[in-house]
């Protein structure tokens, strides 16, 4: 048996009856709550693996109180790897407005962050036309954004047709 401790909580030995149901139990502090949950031995184990691969332990947990315990064994590592390479406000965003399920889909999704709908739209048409349009004219280009396959989410840009 073994006992170890973090500071967002404390991962205890398992009594020898919860070891038939293949179940540990964490205490968790969250919010300035404690909550009890528990754990399958085989998330228990990954989790350790994580802490060696020297993940967050606050993230670990604030996650699978998020999203579940069989959502973070099978995304969690994926959630970190999009997080650390485009960013987690967009990660979120992502997953707020789509699913964690979807999650695969990020990449061919994720258009980049701006400042507007508008900002977006232009710089779109500035990227793939090459048009120079005189300075006379003006273009509505949040209603051109509005037409598009693609939604603003907290700043970030998606295309939903992936």
């Amino acid at each position: 048996m073994r006992c170890a401790t973090n500071p967002c909580g404390t991962l205890h030995s398992p009594n020898p009856r919860w070891g038939r149901y293949n179940y540990k139990v964490i205490k968790v502090k969250h919010q300035m709550t404690a909550t009890q949950i528990q754990l399958k031995v085989e998330t228990e184990d990954f989790i350790t693996y994580l802490l060696e691969e020297n993940y967050y332990d606050e993230d670990i947990y604030e996650f699978i109180n998020e999203h579940g315990e069989d959502n973070f064994v099978e995304y969690y590592e994926q959630y970190v790897e999009l997080g650390e390479d485009h960013s987690y406000g967009a990660v979120d965003a992502f997953i707020a407005e789509f699913s964690l399920q979807d999650l695969d889909n990020f990449e061919d999704a994720y258009r980049g962050e701006y400042s507007s709908k508008a900002d977006y739209a232009e710089q779109f048409m500035s990227d793939c036309y090459c048009i120079e349009m005189p300075s006379f004219v003006e273009i509505d280009w949040e209603a051109s954004f509005d037409n598009m396959d693609c939604i603003y989410v907290d700043g970030f840009v998606f295309d939903t047709q992936f």
